[in-house]
C-alpha cells in the first residue's frame, strides 16, 4: 500500500501492475484561504463551507473528520483538471480541528497542514477560530521597522546632549558623527534620530511602497533602544519635541541623577511630555494621510529603573506633579507594581525584582496590583484612540509577562479585548521565540514576528548561519528538506489570517543584518571589528532572500536600512545609522520592484501557498487563487542549474505560457518580461549561480 502511495504525478486514477490504483497526489489539496473555507474568518454560530481538491475521477470518496467522526464531502464542481467537494459545517463558539481522509480503492490516506500523510497528528490538524479577525488591512502588509534614534535627526534641538545624565555608570553622550560605528557597549550613546526625522522621509517611505511603520519604543526612556520605559503616558522629548530646557548638565564625577536637572526638566517637564505627544499624533496623521499605519512597540513586561511608579534614579522624587516612586518609599501609590523581596529596606528599596535579574528592568507585578493591570489596558486603549489613532501594538517579550501561564493568558485576552473595543481595526502582534498557537487560537494575540516559520529556516537554507551570526552550520546551507521541514511544522502553528499578517523579517534590532549572514563570518563586534562584518557579502543572497520575503504568506517586514545595503553583527552592530547619501541605490530600487510586484499581485498577498520543488540549494514554491498563479524558483547554488517543475497542480494550464515579473541572477535584476513554456504541465528554466525568479499566469 505504501509503494501505491507514492506514486504520484498522473493525471488521473489508473490500473496498473495488478490493477492496483494510483492515486495523483499531487492533486490533493486545501488550505484555509478564503476559496477553501468560506467565509475564512467565520463568526460564531455561523455555517462554513469548507473544501477540497483532488484530480479529476481519481479518487472514490473523500472525508472531512471532526472530533474523530467522519462526515462524507459531495462533489460539487470539476473542470478539465481537479474535482471540488465540500461539506457545511454548522459552528458552536469554540475551534473546530478538522482534517480530510482520501479514499481510493483500498489506498486510505490524510490530508492535514503538512499535506499529504499517511498518519494523523493533533498538532497538524486544520483549526477554525470563529470569531478570530484579523484586519484585512494587515494581510501581506508590508512593513518598515524604525529604531529611532538611528533613522534620522530632523531636530538637532532635541538630540541628548554628553554629560546629560549617568545611564548604567557612565555619562551618555552625543555621538557627531552619523556614519560611526556603535561602540560596543552601544546602549548610551544616542546619534539624534527623532520623530521629525521621520516626517522629513516620509516621501521616502512612500515611495519605498510602505504600508505600515513599525516602531521600536517611543515612550520616555534613557537608552536609545527604550525598551526600559520610563513612562508610558508620553512620547520621549528626546525624539519629539522639547519646547522649555532648564537646567544643568551632569557634572564630571557626579553619577546620581538627582543632579541631572536639565535631563529632569526634558523628561518630566509636562509642556515637553505634552508637545512630544502632539508631535507623535502630527507623525501618525501624516503616515495615515499617506495610507500608511502605525504599530506601537509596548514593552508591559517590564519597565526601567527610570521609570516614575519606581524612580529608582530620584528623578521624580522632588519633581512637582508627582506621586513617590515605589523604590523612594514603602507607602507609595506604586509599592505593589513590584515585588520586594525585603519590604522593610525603605526608603529607598533596591530590593525588588528584575526581570532576568537586570536592576535595570523591574518586572512589573501584574498579580499583586489590580491597579497596575488596568493601568497597561488603559495604556492599550490610550495610543490605538484619538488624537493618537495607532494602528496597533507589537508586544515586547510577551510571553514573559505575569508569573504564572495563567495570569499571563488572561492578561494577553483582556488586553487584546481593551485594544479591540478602543479601535476594532487594531492589530495586536507578538515578539515570541516558540510555539504561538495557544495565544493565537484563544484569541490573545492576532500574531507574531514570524521567527520559526520565516526568518530561522531561510537564513539557514540561504547562508547557513545562525541569525545572530553566532554559528556556520554548513549541513543546512542549501538543505532544502531541512527547511521545508522547518516551515511545515511551524507554519501549523499558525490559523490563515494570523499567518497572513505574521511580521517577516530577514533582520531586525535583536539580530545580525542579514547582508552581513551572506558573509558566513561567525562573530560578534566584541571580539572583531565592525568592518569585518561588511566584508565579503552576497548582494545576490541577499536579493533572493528579499524575493522570498515579498511572495511567501506573511507580512514583509523591512528592517530600516536593510534595503539601502546596511550592515552588522548583532546589537549593538544591527544599530548602525541609515546611510542617508551612502545607500546601495541598486538594491533600494530591487526592493521597490519586489514591494510593487507583491502589492500588485493579491496572490502574493492571500493567495494559497503550495511546495513545488526542493533539492541541493533549490526551493520552488506557488502562490495562486482562482484566477491569478505565481511560482517562484530559487537557486542559491554557486552554480547554474536546469531543471523541470511542475506548475499544473498550482492552477496554472497544462500548455500555456508563463511570463517573468522578477529575475535576479548574481550580476543583478531584471523586470523586463520573459515567456516561459509550459509543456504538459511542466515549466523548464535554467537558473544562474544565486538567481531567483517570479514566474506568473493569468487565465
Amino acid at each position: 500500500m505504501a509503494d501505491n502511495f507514492f506514486l504520484s504525478n498522473q493525471k488521473q486514477a489508473s490500473y496498473i501492475n495488478n490493477m492496483r490504483p494510483v492515486l495523483n497526489k499531487r492533486a490533493l489539496f486545501s488550505d484555509m484561504t478564503e476559496r477553501y473555507v468560506s467565509p475564512a474568518e467565520p463568526a460564531p454560530y455561523s455555517l462554513v463551507t469548507i473544501r477540497f481538491r483532488s484530480a479529476i475521477n481519481n479518487i472514490d470518496k473523500v472525508y472531512i473528520v471532526i472530533k474523530d467522526e467522519k462526515h462524507l464531502m459531495m462533489k460539487y464542481d470539476s473542470d478539465k483538471e481537479f474535482d471540488y467537494f465540500e461539506y457545511e459545517l454548522q459552528l458552536d463558539n469554540v475551534k473546530v480541528s478538522y482534517y480530510f481522509e482520501i479514499v481510493v480503492g483500498r489506498i486510505v490516506c490524510y490530508y492535514d497542514l503538512r499535506g499529504v500523510a499517511k498518519d494523523v497528528q493533533e498538532y497538524n490538524k486544520f483549526t477554525l477560530v470563529p470569531g478570530q479577525r484579523v484586519p484585512n488591512w494587515a494581510k501581506g502588509a508590508v512593513m518598515y521597522q524604525i529604531y529611532v534614534d538611528r533613522f534620522c535627526n530632523g531636530d538637532p534641538g532635541n538630540d541628548v546632549l554628553t554629560d546629560e545624565y549617568n545611564y548604567i555608570g557612565e555619562h551618555v553622550t552625543h555621538v557627531d558623527d552619523w556614519n560611526k560605528y556603535p561602540a560596543t557597549m552601544g546602549v548610551r550613546e544616542f546619534y539624534g534620530g527623532d520623530l521629525q526625522g521621520v516626517l522629513d522621509k516620509m516621501d521616502y517611505l512612500e515611495d519605498l511602497g510602505i504600508d505600515v511603520i513599525y516602531f521600536n519604543p517611543l515612550f520616555v526612556s534613557p537608552s536609545n533602544h527604550k525598551y526600559d520605559i520610563q513612562d508610558y503616558d508620553y512620547i520621549d522629548p528626546h525624539i519629539g519635541k522639547i519646547v522649555d530646557d532648564e537646567g544643568e548638565l551632569l557634572a564630571q564625577g557626579q553619577f546620581e541623577n538627582r543632579y541631572a536637572t536639565r535631563y529632569i526638566n526634558r523628561v518630566a517637564n509636562k509642556k515637553n511630555l505634552e508637545a512630544s505627544n502632539a508631535l507623535f499624533a502630527k507623525v501618525v496623521a501624516e503616515a495615515h494621510k499617506r495610507g500608511m499605519k502605525v504599530i506601537l512597540d509596548g514593552v508591559f513586561n517590564h519597565c526601567g529603573s527610570f521609570n516614575k511608579w519606581l524612580d529608582r534614579e530620584r528623578i521624580y522624587e522632588s519633581f512637582e506633579g508627582y506621586e513617590k516612586g515605589a523604590y523612594i518609599a514603602g507607602d507609595s501609590p506604586y509599592h505593589n507594581y513590584f515585588s520586594f523581596f525585603d519590604p522593610n529596606h525603605f526608603p529607598y528599596n533596591p530590593t525588588y525584582d528584575g526581570w532576568w535579574g537586570h536592576d535595570t528592568l523591574p518586572k512589573l507585578n501584574y498579580e499583586g496590583s489590580r491597579d497596575l493591570y488596568e493601568y497597561v489596558l488603559q495604556i492599550g486603549r490610550k495610543w490605538v484612540s484619538p488624537p493618537y489613532n495607532v494602528d496597533g501594538w507589537r508586544l515586547d517579550v510577551a510571553a514573559d509577562l505575569g508569573h504564572s501561564p495563567e495570569l499571563n493568558h488572561q492578561f494577553w485576552k483582556d488586553f487584546n479585548n481593551a485594544v479591540k473595543q478602543a479601535n476594532p481595526n487594531a492589530i495586536v502582534l507578538a515578539e515570541h521565540y516558540g510555539d504561538p498557537k495557544s495565544w493565537i487560537e484563544n484569541g490573545e494575540w492576532d500574531t507574531v514576528m514570524n521567527y520559526d516559520a520565516f526568518m530561522e529556516p531561510l537564513t539557514w537554507f540561504l547562508t547557513g548561519m545562525q541569525k545572530h551570526s553566532d554559528d556556520f552550520r554548513g549541513d543546512l546551507l542549501n538543505n532544502a528538506d531541512a527547511f521545508w521541514g522547518a516551515m511545515h511544522h511551524h507554519k501549523s502553528a499558525f490559523t490563515t489570517a494570523s499567518l497572513q499578517a505574521a511580521m517577516n523579517e530577514l533582520s531586525n534590532h535583536d539580530h545580525s543584518r542579514f547582508l552581513t549572514r551572506t558573509n558566513h563570518v561567525v562573530g560578534r563586534v566584541n571580539s572583531m571589528s565592525p568592518e569585518a562584518a561588511n566584508n565579503g557579502v552576497n548582494v545576490a543572497v541577499m536579493r533572493e532572500a528579499v524575493l522570498i520575503q515579498m511572495t511567501w504568506p506573511g507580512a514583509p517586514t523591512i528592517y530600516y536600512g536593510d534595503e539601502a545595503g546596511v550592515c552588522g553583527f548583532t546589537d549593538p552592530d544591527n544599530r548602525r545609522t541609515y546611510p542617508w547619501g551612502h545607500e546601495d541605490k541598486e538594491l533600494i530600487q530591487f526592493h521597490k520592484d519586489m514591494i510593487r510586484i507583491h502589492k500588485e499581485n493579491e496572490e502574493l498577498k492571500t493567495g494559497s501557498h503550495k511546495y513545488v520543488d526542493g533539492d541541493c540549494g533549490i526551493i520552488a514554491y506557488s502562490r495562486f487563487n482562482d484566477t491569478d498563479q505565481c511560482v517562484i524558483v530559487v537557486n542559491n547554488n554557486d552554480y547554474e542549474i536546469t531543471k523541470s517543475f511542475h506548475v499544473w497542480d498550482s492552477g496554472v494550464p497544462r500548455e500555456c505560457v508563463m511570463k517573468s515579473l522578477m529575475r535576479t541572477t548574481d550580476e543583478g535584476f531584471s523586470t523586463k518580461e520573459q515567456e516561459y513554456p509550459v509543456i504538459n504541465g511542466k515549466v523548464t528554466l535554467t537558473l544562474p549561480k544565486f538567481s531567483a525568479i517570479v514566474l506568473k499566469h493569468t487565465k
